[in-house]
Parts: structure tokens; sequence; C-alpha cells
């Protein structure tokens, strides 16, 4: 598909002139002669390239205020600005302000294409290793500013440099493989291999496959060698993601590899070393599990020298707005589409969602809301928007249809219903916190205790945040 590029000058004669350049060269183009016709026609359809005129005659902006503009809006689309009364200061402010590069009126056809293809060239490099680093590389820090995320963080950061194992437990989907990576980074070991070895997904029966590798055999051609994950983890962390679908027989297996640092791979009997740390990570009662038989009590302590859990989102409440912003700007990223606003209302009903699939489902939400939500991209993000399991969850005083409701009802009966609505909806988003919800809708403490009382609302004061440290 051919580039299209925006031209913007005040002067048709300019733009015509440009246009016929572009076009011989099998360029796209649209034009626009002030700020408010480059802006809309930007926003109309992003082009691939801007050449933006400075001084522009009868604009709401110059071309250096446009430029910001537009950078503000999507700052991967390359500018190169252009002037008849350029000075090098001028040029230099371009640069700065995020200009690929200026040109000087009058110029060569010649160095205008050239300037171009560099341009598109850049940024095609530009995102093609934008998207290369959201595929290749997978989240490595926890998002979110909440009490429970700061114990679990402070607990990473102690353990990450010992080398010590650690087993992460937590609900499927809450981010203990990104846990995980964050050891790995904070390690001594953080310039080795980082591998996982999912034991859910994989085959029982070619589990020590994966995990010892094969032998070769007596015709290295036909059946080479081949290394499993702890041999080529060497020098780095292996995480058994799931370890309690580990297969009994290779759970014995793995006790005697932990122990000794060492291993035969399947059909082999040399014995290989190995300096691998191992990571662990479960969504299950590991010691129901030891219970039932299922899995062995000598690995289990092993593995959990160090316990970490991750809370499940709806412990953590506080993160959702912080998490849903980051997953919008990844997702628009992803895409190439422009990232949407989500409204304080939005945020708050899914604040009171309970979020069974975790932050998996949030991101996924996320996902769902920057392709399907109907409105323009400029339209924020309301509650009625939401997908009906979500929105269900939301309180009343967010939803429309209460507004009957309360013109049916004297003042002050209106009044004492919105407050308890709005009250309820608070503090179920703050997580039952009086403090932080006081703080919030601007009441001292014990004022909104009373309020609360008079209104017939009850609440569990959990100013106090429990740890997400502790034994699995």
């Amino acid at each position: 598909m051919a580039h299209e590029i925006l031209i913007v000058d005040d002067e048709p004669d300019i733009r015509a002139l440009i246009e016929g350049i572009l076009s011989d060269e099998g360029y796209e183009t649209r034009q626009a002669h002030n700020a408010d016709s480059a802006i809309a026609a930007f926003r109309q359809r992003r082009p691939s390239l801007v050449i933006l005129d400075i001084w522009l005659q009868n604009s709401r902006l110059d071309g250096l205020g446009i430029l910001e503009a537009l950078h503000v809006e999507e700052p991967q689309v390359p500018v190169v600005m252009i002037s008849g009364h350029g000075t090098i200061e001028t040029a230099v402010q371009a640069i700065q302000q995020g200009a690929y590069d200026f040109i000087e009126k009058p110029f060569k056809s010649d160095r205008l294409l050239l300037i171009v293809s560099r341009a598109l060239e850049a940024a095609r490099l530009r995102r093609e290793n934008s998207e290369l680093r959201l595929r290749a590389g997978p989240e490595t820090e926890l998002v979110g500013g909440s009490g429970p995320l700061g114990a679990l963080r402070g607990a990473i950061e102690k353990v990450a440099p010992t080398g010590s194992r650690v087993l992460i437990t937590g609900p499927a989907g809450a981010g203990k493989e990104v846990a995980a990576r964050m050891i790995h980074a904070r390690s001594r070991r953080t310039d080795g291999p980082f591998l996982v070895l999912n034991c859910a997904t994989l085959n029982p029966s070619r589990f020590e496959e994966e995990l010892f590798g094969v032998e070769a055999g007596p015709d290295p051609s036909a059946q080479p060698r081949r290394a499993g994950v702890l041999e080529r983890a060497h020098g780095g962390t292996l995480l058994l993601d799931e370890v309690a679908d580990m297969p009994l027989e290779t759970q014995g297996k793995i006790v005697r590899a932990l122990q000794e640092q060492g291993f035969e791979r399947v059909g082999g009997g040399t014995r290989v070393k190995v300096d691998v740390r191992v990571l662990s990570t479960t969504n299950r009662d590991l010691t129901a599990e030891i219970q039932a038989g299922r899995f062995r009590e000598d690995l289990f302590y092993r593995l959990a020298v160090v316990p970490l859990r991750v809370p499940a989102l709806r412990e953590r409440r506080d993160d959702v707005p912080v998490l849903a912003r980051h997953f919008m700007g990844r997702s628009a990223e992803t895409t190439g589409m422009a990232p949407r606003e989500l409204s304080e209302d939005a945020l708050a009903a899914m604040q009171a969602y309970d979020w069974p699939g975790n932050v998996r489902e949030l991101r996924n939400l996320i996902d769902w809301l920057l392709i399907m939500a109907p409105g323009e991209a400029r339209e924020s993000i309301r509650p009625d928007m939401l997908p009906p399991q979500v929105g269900a969850a939301a309180p009343a005083v967010l939803k429309l249809d209460r507004s009957s409701e309360i013109m049916t009802l004297p003042l002050r009966d209106a009044r004492e219903l919105f407050e308890r609505q709005y009250l309820e909806a608070q503090l179920l988003r703050f997580g039952g916190n009086i403090s932080r919800t006081a703080n919030f809708v601007g009441m001292e403490r014990s004022a909104l205790h009373r309020k609360l009382k008079f209104l017939g609302v009850h609440a569990e004061d959990r100013a106090t945040t429990a740890g997400t440290v502790g034994n699995a």
C-alpha cells in the first residue's frame, strides 16, 4: 500500500508543487492550508508522514504549534518542516520539538524525496522495533501502587539477589510469571537465560524429554542430541509454571536434579552438571495436593525455600485504573489504533467488579474495548459501554436508568438515595477503606462514619491491608 503524505502549506502553488513531486514517486497525498484543516485531516486518517510549513498565514497556529498538537495525538508519525524564512534557531527548535528534519525553501526535489524516504524508513524501523518488543518482551514489571503490590515488590527486591528458590502462589491470571521475571531481572543472573516450562500444557509422556533433554542415538544424524530446558537454562533461571501439574514420577527425578544440580538426559548415561536457579508457580494449595498424594512433600520443601503470594486483582482494586490505562496504551501500540480515554465512572465500575480472571481478564477487556466499544476514538468509554458481566457489578449510582427513580422522590429522599449510592460506590471502589474513602470524598473520617450510620450503610474499615508474603 502506498504511503500517504499530508502536505500543510498556506500557498496553493507550493502544495501543488510538492504534490506533483511526491505523486510522481508513487506517494498518495492530501492537502491542508491552516492549523484547523491540518489537524482535522490528521484526525480523519493518520498519514504516514506530514510535510509542514512553519509560517502559515490566517492560521490559528503556526507550524511549530501544529507540530506540537500532532505529536500529542500521535508521536510516531514523522513530520518534515519546510520554510522560506528559516533560520538555524528555527530549525533547531523544530528538531527539538520532534520534527524529523527541516528543509529550507526553495528546495530541490531530490533532497525532498531523500528526506521523505529516510523519514518513512526511520518510522518503519521504530514501529517494527516496538512491535518486536511487545511480542518478544513480556511484561517484566508488576503495575500498580496498592499496598499488597508494594509488599510483594519489597519481598521480590529482598529475595531476587539471593539465588534462593522461590515458590510463587496466586490465582490464575494474577501475574505470577511477571513476578518470576522480576526476580530474574533483579538477580545476579539477569544476563543469563530465562526459560519457562509450562507444566499444565505439556504432554506427560514428553515431560522428561523437555526437562532433561534427549541423548543422541546410535546415528546422531538420525537422532541428534537435544538439550532440555534445565540444560539450556544453565547460568540463568528456569520457571516451572503451574508445577502442581508435573507428573509424580518426574517430581522424584527433579528432586534429585535440584539436590545434585545435575541429571542425565533421557536415553543417556552421562551426568550433566548445571547451575540453574529454579522458580515455580502454582494456583493450587500444594499442602492439600500433598495430603491427596498428588505432590511430593520433599519437592515442595525444595521449591518453597521462599514462598511469595501474588494477590488477586479484587484484593488490590486500587490498581485497576492504573492497569487499565497501562493496557490501553499497550493495546493501542500493538493494534496501531488511537487509545481511548476511560471515564472515571467506567473505572469505578471496573473497580467494583471482582475480576475472576484477574489481570489477564482486565487486559483482554481493554483489548476488546479498544476494538469494539461504540463511539469515536476521541469519545471516552462510559460504564454503559462495558460488557454486561462487568457493567452488572457497577454501583447503582453509575447506572443511567436510576435518574427516573430519583425524579419521583422529594428532594430530601432523592438526596439521601444519591448519597447512599454514591458512598456505597466509593466504599466499594476503595475496598471498604474508610480513611481513603473519606479523603477522596472530602470528609473527615468521623463525619463519614456518622453519615454512613445515618444512611444505613455498613462498611468494614480495612485501613490496614494484609501483606502478600506468606506460607504457601
